[in-house]
């Protein structure tokens, strides 16, 4: 399978997540959040740093559910907004 390249808004989407997951961990230790959310300590260093733009549905769900960040948060947070 070949994936199609990410465009610069989705990167920077990504970088926007993963600034939101971190600011709410807070002086919470990674691997403390990732194994209550049920994912690995790797992975959501990958999406703290931006190296995983494009997460899965399910694992963004529940570092937001244990960080205690509603879908609304995310999408007030993460998503660009046009510009005119």
């Amino acid at each position: 399978m070949v994936r199609t390249p990410l465009t610069p808004e989705e990167h920077e989407r990504g970088e926007r997540l993963g600034r939101l997951l971190r600011e709410a961990r807070g002086d919470r230790s990674m691997v403390e959040v990732a194994a209550e959310a049920g994912v690995s300590a790797e992975t959501l260093r990958k999406i703290e740093t931006g190296r995983a733009p494009t997460p899965a549905f399910f694992t963004v769900a529940a570092l937001s559910r244990v960080l205690g960040l509603s879908m609304d948060d995310l999408i007030t947070h993460c998503t660009l907004l046009p510009t005119a």
